[in-house]
């Protein structure tokens, strides 16, 4: 469950030292309303029901306070992909349409986290916990699963356009990346047409997480 509906939208103000969770579900809101760029630092103290100095407390500026809901975004997401990547049961190419599936349904039903993580404009090095853990395996599976993901957010930021630039296309979201994966692992050789080996008959050390961690 989102942290942003476990909190609901009837907390405000600042009670019983609430401040710092305030801040973050009015953020949240403005950015559903308005985008990542769309409010201030002021803006979010006023939907919170604070003053314009309260915000310091816990923040250095609106930056830092985009960075906190994009890490709690990301957690989330990771938990997500991670559960629909399920160890890569049955098989590769079943997981991996899973987890792109998983990726369209965060972007539509966290807008505003999506928004906060990726179209923010943060930069790189304002939460280290945003950056790339050292040691993260390098291709092929990280180069697989980028890709896999780069699909994914490719299709997601297409189909969820709220403007006019939005067109009508002849196929959902879901059918337009099942094409995308299946030719994408059809042109690597995967036997696509049938079910790869489980799993659990693979060797311990070929078994990983969605972007090629052992989980």
């Amino acid at each position: 469950m989102s942290w942003r509906k476990e909190r609901g939208r009837a907390e405000r103000g600042y009670h019983h030292g609430n401040l710092k969770e305030a801040l973050l579900q009015a953020a949240l809101d403005l950015i559903a309303q308005k985008g990542a760029a769309g409010f201030t630092f002021a803006d979010a103290a006023r939907m919170a029901g604070v003053s314009p100095a309260a915000p310091y407390r816990h923040f250095r500026d609106r930056d830092e306070l985009l960075s906190s809901i994009a890490q709690r975004g990301f957690e989330q997401f990771e938990a997500v992909l991670t559960t629909a990547w399920d160890d890569g049961r049955p098989d590769t190419v079943t997981a991996f349409e899973r987890v792109g599936k998983a990726y369209l349904a965060f972007a539509r039903d966290e807008p505003a986290f999506y928004s906060a993580m990726f179209e923010s404009g943060l930069p790189a090095d304002l939460n280290p916990t945003l950056l790339a853990p050292p040691g993260v395996p390098r291709p092929p599976a990280m180069m697989m699963a980028l890709h896999i993901w780069s699909m994914s957010h490719g299709v997601a930021s297409l189909f969820a356009r709220g403007d006019a630039a939005r067109r009508k296309l002849p196929m959902s979201p879901e059918e337009l990346l099942e094409a995308e994966v299946l030719i994408y692992l059809r042109g690597l050789g995967f036997p696509t047409g049938a079910a790869s080996a489980p799993a659990d008959e693979k060797p311990a050390g070929e078994r990983s997480g969605p972007w090629g961690k052992p989980k």
